[in-house]
């Protein structure tokens, strides 16, 4: 019995964690004391090495040498200064006063500024935080559906965790050992693919249920349209923002931690540009990095104990022939693995899953031959649907804290369920016609 135990110590070693992590308890403290109890069970049944447990210090050393992982807090710092200063604000009137005449316009607006804001800013929070202030309570004032309405933003908000520069992606490209820029290459086609679908389904229900999301009315917007002076005054910014940062990278004069710093300058230089860089936006900036930051780094380091346990349990080894035995041989595993990160999202959040789920699915893939690049694409489209999957999509979260009261939480859940349905489309289409993610 106690031998048949010790067999399957990786196995229960999981179902602990995720026991665990269910019940509520912090994901970077249960990854860690998982670790260590099933660290001293291995050595109480002696089916565990020393010399796994003592290479934890080399590692956490060279999580914190890592030159990738300093992008995170760069970009964080570049899109909390960006949102602070007015740039969603102001693209986002802009924008909808564009598109405001035609039905469904005004949805279309958040979508393309959703669009634009992960191309600038790569935060999640910031743009569904913005949009929600901004453009929820215009829609709702101009009779669109509560649900169609909460579901656009929360949905417009995501956009910035497939497109570049993304905050997932550096994530995953660290977890999955390949070049940030390569994947940020890959990711941009994907990105605005989604964003193109999100746009042709609210334009094709504005016109089949118009009563759903009209125009709007001539006082929303003004009733003169958008000149071309303002029209370019509030979108050249931000895209010649984009272009130094995606630029640098994809020309391979930057990497992607100076690309983030560049990114950093050039939103301090906008905001004073827009007289807004006072100390309050600066403080705000660095304590949401910071914060972000060193749940990153704790998530990491307990991450890479329960690894190195589970490594020492010979758990990678299990997990490696159970994947690539599965029928169906790379099918098989694009299947199981896109059914395990998606049914992960609806409980916990994407940082848990790819520095949980990641390194166990990366070897198996590896060996079936799966480019790496793509697989990491798809792992970043599945794992966008978890802000919108609830309880405990993040993007819900967030919406929830800015809108009116008029917009129930079971309006916002109905709402978000045909995105959710897009990006699965989305992430089939990437599956199925790999050329998509490889022709940059």
């Amino acid at each position: 019995m106690i031998e048949w135990f010790g067999d399957w110590l990786a196995l229960w070693m999981i179902i602990a964690v995720l026991l665990l992590i269910f019940s509520g308890y912090p994901v970077a403290f249960t990854l860690g004391g998982t670790a260590l109890i099933f660290a001293g069970l291995g050595i109480a049944f002696d089916y565990f090495e020393l010399p796994w447990i003592m290479a934890v210090g080399d590692r956490i050393f060279g999580i914190m040498s890592n030159g990738i992982l300093p992008a995170i807090p760069l970009f964080i710092f570049m899109g909390t200064v960006l949102e602070r200063s007015g740039l969603a604000e102001e693209l986002l009137q802009t924008i909808g006063e564009l598109f405001g005449k035609v039905r469904g316009g005004l949805a279309v607006a958040v979508i393309v500024v959703g669009t634009l804001l992960g191309a600038a800013t790569g935060v999640v929070g910031a743009s569904v935080v913005a949009m929600g202030t901004i453009s929820l309570p215009v829609m709702l004032r101009n009779r669109y559906d509560k649900g169609l309405a909460g579901g656009v933003v929360a949905a417009g908000g995501t956009l910035g965790q497939i497109i570049p520069p993304s905050i997932v992606l550096i994530v995953l490209a660290d977890q999955l050992g390949v070049s940030v820029g390569a994947l940020f290459r890959a990711a941009l086609l994907p990105g605005l693919l989604l964003a193109g679908i999100f746009i042709i389904y609210i334009l094709v229900i504005a016109r089949v249920r118009p009563n759903l999301a009209p125009a709007v009315a001539s006082t929303e917007h003004g009733g003169g349209g958008v000149s071309a002076a303002r029209l370019l005054k509030t979108m050249i910014p931000p895209l010649l923002l984009i272009v130094l940062v995606l630029g640098s990278i994809f020309a391979g004069i930057a990497t992607p931690t100076e690309a983030g710093a560049l990114g950093g300058v050039g939103a301090l230089i906008l905001a004073a540009l827009r007289r807004r860089l006072v100390r309050g936006v600066v403080f705000e900036a660095s304590r949401e990095a910071s914060r972000l930051t060193i749940m990153v780094i704790f998530l990491l380091i307990g991450a890479t104990l329960f690894t190195l346990v589970f490594r020492g349990l010979y758990g990678d080894i299990w997990i490696e022939e159970l994947l690539t035995a599965l029928p169906g041989g790379v099918v098989g595993l694009l299947i199981a693995a896109n059914l395990m990160i998606f049914i992960l999202g609806f409980f916990i959040d994407f940082f848990e899953i790819a520095f949980i789920v990641i390194p166990l699915l990366a070897p198996a893939a590896a060996l079936l031959g799966i480019d790496l690049v793509w697989f990491g694409v798809i792992i970043s489209m599945n794992l966008q649907t978890s802000f919108l999957t609830p309880p405990f999509g993040f993007s819900l979260f967030y919406l929830r804290g800015v809108a009116p009261p008029e917009l129930r939480t079971l309006d916002l859940y109905r709402g978000v369920v045909p995105f959710i349905l897009l990006q699965v489309a989305a992430l089939l289409l990437v599956i199925l016609f790999p050329g998509i993610v490889r022709l940059l």
